[in-house]
């Protein structure tokens, strides 16, 4: 059917009145309906993650009713009893898209177990092994605009569902119809029966004592810390104020109006911790209190930013910046504890700082690169599990703000890693330097590394062909140089054997340089990774924005 044909069905089928009202608003606005129908919202490797509103290219009950029916239909033919956890964080209709994943699970006689309160991304991954889970659900949109929401899904190791569970679970959503198939039924009488139950507080409280036992602090450390920390209005204030007071992180201020969880971000519409709109709020508080250190988590709690106090003014440290810092630490740690394995495994993604690579090095630790995405980094601890060798694993970080130091979760964990920033502070502080500091002396012994990620925007199916011309024109007609800089070689990794899934990412390298450039798995939009290295910080800096500006231009 034609984007025109589905509206008439939506507008005959939807009883919801918002959603009703929303299509009766479009009724002669022809780019509008294009958008809304020209596609089924794409359920990715991750899941699902697109704007709210009413449309098949849109979030709303009956886009998550189908998605929920053709994973019920996946677990069903996989399990003979199965069960789900399920969690969500803050946004606009997170409960509601939870409850509606719980009575199609339900209906289709699947044991439910979800969380009575928002709980972050982390605590969804652990419930599902501690419950002996065949999966799991989080309702949310990560870092995106308010405007935004998602459903991410799990497989029974804790894990977002590997790229084969991915395609297999499309296989059933596409053989779904949205309004006949979807079997349903009333939350609280399958409550009240017993097919749905709350999550009790103890799986919490076993959470947070698996993120605790993550520490590596002497016992002797000084934890007299001055912290500002808000979770922009999300699931973090369930557990990390808690986590770090626990700890001994007692100092916490956290600004008042980013406390209490709320969908619409009223204070940075865009709630990622990579921005530094997200931070000003927290920043501003630093100021007034004479804060050390701020802390900021996104909605779902699996990611964090940073910034420390420098004089007068704060400086925010990166995702690649804060990735080696952990990496160090977490090293330098372990051996002077005496808990280092024999064969340490830490893992990165490929577009992820090769400083990392040196680091590792140091300390004798096997770096595994692996593609974009938190998963894959959770794949390889499944993996080392799988040989009897879990205990190797000691840390996986990405760009993009995401840190583990355990196997506790199987996913990104922003209160393991606030509490490692918190204690790691704390660590350098008794030796008299900042993060800084220990940063620049990261720099003059392993060379001083420039990074910096480009993001440009492609809205609606115009959007979308444009980005695709662009990854296509690289592929036939390839760069002999950016700016000068000239091509010394490149990987396909959707075309060349690199040894992992393919995938649509194109690196280029040129000399003491490389280029990563890849279409967003969770956004409409198109990703360049830059990464200058040498030993003269200003010249690296030089050459990564003449980098930024070519690239500024192309994308245009």
């Amino acid at each position: 059917m034609n984007p025109d044909d589905i509206y008439e069905r939506w507008l005959s089928r939807v009883t919801d009145m918002s959603l009703m009202l929303e299509l009766l608003d479009i009724a002669h606005d022809d780019a509008a309906i294009e958008d809304r129908f020209y596609r089924e919202l794409e359920f990715g490797t991750g899941g699902l993650r697109g704007v709210l509103g009413a449309g098949s290219n849109r979030m709303n009950i009956h886009t998550v009713g189908k998605a929920t029916q053709g994973y019920a239909d996946y677990l069903c033919a996989h399990f003979d009893s199965p069960s789900v956890a399920l969690s969500y964080d803050s946004r606009r209709n997170s409960r509601l898209f939870a409850e509606t994943t719980a009575c199609v699970m339900a209906a289709n006689g699947i044991r439910v177990h979800i969380y009575s309160c928002l709980m972050p991304t982390p605590a969804l991954s652990f419930a599902v092994r501690e419950l002996h889970c065949s999966g799991g659900v989080m309702i949310t949109a990560s870092h995106n605009p308010a405007e935004y929401n998602g459903y991410k899904v799990y497989g029974a190791d804790g894990c977002q569902i590997t790229t084969e569970a991915a395609e297999a679970i499309q296989r059933c959503i596409n053989a779904v119809d949205t309004f006949d198939s979807v079997k349903s039924g009333d939350y609280e009488t399958f409550l009240a029966a017993g097919q749905i139950s709350v999550i009790p507080p103890s799986i919490t409280d076993a959470y947070l004592a698996a993120v605790a036992a993550r520490s590596l602090a002497a016992p002797e450390l000084k934890k007299a810390l001055k912290l500002v920390y808000t979770p922009l209005n999300g699931a973090g204030i369930s557990v990390v104020p808690r986590l770090l007071a626990e700890q001994g992180y007692t100092n916490i201020i956290i600004p008042e109006a980013q406390r209490e969880p709320n969908g619409d971000f009223p204070t940075c519409p865009y709630p990622n911790p990579e921005i530094r709109e997200a931070l000003e709020l927290g920043l501003s508080t630093a100021r007034e209190v004479g804060s050390d250190l701020v802390l900021a988590t996104d909605p779902d709690c699996d990611r964090v930013g940073c910034a420390v106090r420098v004089g007068e003014d704060y400086a925010l440290i990166n995702g690649n910046e804060m990735g080696v810092l952990l990496l160090d630490y977490v090293c330098r740690r372990r051996v002077a504890l005496g808990i280092m394995p024999a064969h340490p495994v830490a893992v990165k993604t490929i577009v992820t700082t090769p400083m990392a690579q040196s680091i590792a090095e140091a300390y004798g630790v096997e770096l595994r690169n692996v593609l974009t995405g938190f998963k894959f980094i959770g794949e390889q601890i499944g993996c080392l599990e799988a040989e009897g060798r879990v205990e190797d694993y000691i840390f996986g970080f990405e760009e993009s703000y995401g840190y583990l130091s355990g196997s506790h979760v199987r996913d990104k964990d922003a209160a393991n890693a606030a509490l490692l920033i918190c204690e790691m502070f704390c660590d350098y502080a008794q030796r008299g330097m900042t993060l800084i500091d220990a940063l620049d002396a990261l720099y003059d012994r392993y060379g001083h590394y420039e990074t910096r990620l480009l993001s440009y925007g492609f809205k609606g199916s115009a959007g979308f062909a444009r980005m695709n011309e662009l990854m296509d024109g690289l592929r036939t007609s390839a760069p002999a140089d950016f700016s000068g800089e000239s091509v010394e070689g490149s990987v396909d990794y959707l075309r060349d054997n690199t040894g992992l899934p393919a995938s649509n990412v194109l690196r280029y390298l040129l000399p003491g340089a490389e280029v990563v450039i890849r279409p967003s798995g969770t956004e409409p939009k198109l990703k360049i990774y830059l990464t200058v290295s040498g030993e003269n910080r200003q010249e690296s800096r030089r050459r990564c924005a003449a980098l930024e500006a070519h690239f500024n231009t192309w994308a245009k």
